[in-house]
């Protein structure tokens, strides 16, 4: 196998396919913190609105790759502080495009090799169709993939039990993003460990009631099965303990990450030594913070 250099990286000479390993090494290069592939078969139950191959027929992997979020952009929310270092204009811009580029390159990469590769922003599943099918066994634009059931399908992670996805390098703070690609790669293996251990802190530490544990549901993602609590998103949306409204669409899900209770799971998952990204000192270092409805309420007035 000969290799030279391109622009975009390397290619691989003399017909010889593309593999897992390679695209692996260089999205790492490229600063993927997280990478992991899924065949198109691992989504053979999901609806076609929500499905992959619906986008691109002829895809036979899902690549996802995420980026981490830095604990210490939290730090501002979880001391009541500074909450723009986790907003629209802080991390969240900043994060968003940094993956952008790392997914990009890796695209660049695939097509350099002579396969097509299709990249996706992580826009919320939630969104409705906003066009109308041009086929009749065609579903309407635009399919929006759930990136959490797709980096589950990749090995990366797992639903918790307050239905944020879990990673065991990071707990819940990672941003993903997604490439089609009609190369055949060999998928990672599904995640077997248990992440989330349903110590049920994200429930004691909602001030707003939205995480409903008497009303439980299991989900099964090719085989493997979580146990999630039901989560009232109208609730979530009004909170003011950190979560904020979907950015992309009014009809996305909240981003929960620097809300309460999701900042409490990070605290329980590290205290539990579950994550693989460790620090020198512990993320809660005081009592947390809570704003309830009667405050809010008295805010409104």
């Amino acid at each position: 196998m000969r290799l030279r250099k391109p622009q975009s990286g390397l290619i691989i000479e003399g017909g010889e396919m593309i593999n897992s390993k390679e695209v692996k090494e260089y999205a790492k290069k490229c600063g993927a913190d997280l990478i992991g592939i899924a065949s198109i078969e691992r989504f053979k139950d999901v609806p076609a609105q929500h499905n992959p191959s619906s986008i691109f027929p002829e895809a036979k992997s899902i690549i996802v790759i995420g980026r981490r979020i830095t604990r210490g952009t939290l730090r501002g929310v979880e001391e009541g502080t500074q909450f723009d270092l986790y907003s629209l204009y802080g991390d969240v811009w900043l994060q968003d495009r940094f993956l952008a580029m790392t997914t990009f390159k890796i695209a660049e990469f695939l097509e350099d090799n002579r396969y097509e590769a299709v990249p996706l922003p992580n826009l919320p599943p939630q969104v409705p169709p906003m066009g109308i099918a041009v086929r009749p066994d065609q579903p309407p634009p635009n399919v929006m993939v759930d990136f959490d059931d797709a980096a589950m399908r990749a090995g990366l992670g797992e639903i918790g039990y307050c239905g944020i996805l879990l990673t065991p390098e990071f707990g819940p703070r990672q941003r993903f993003q997604i490439i089609l690609t009609d190369a055949k790669l060999e998928p990672n293996p599904l995640l077997k460990q248990k992440i989330c251990d349903r110590c049920m802190e994200c429930i004691k530490n909602c001030p707003l009631d939205a995480i409903d544990s008497t009303k439980e549901k299991e989900i099964n993602i090719c085989g493997k099965k979580m146990l999630v609590a039901e989560i009232d998103y109208a609730k979530c949306t009004t909170c003011k303990n950190g979560a904020s409204p979907n950015r992309y669409h009014p009809a996305g899900n909240p981003d929960r990450l620097a809300a309460i209770c999701v900042r409490s799971c990070i605290d329980h998952l590290e205290k539990m030594n579950k994550l693989k990204n460790r620090f020198q000192s512990s993320f809660r270092k005081r009592a947390p913070w809570k704003i309830g409805k009667r405050e809010m309420d008295f805010y409104k007035i």
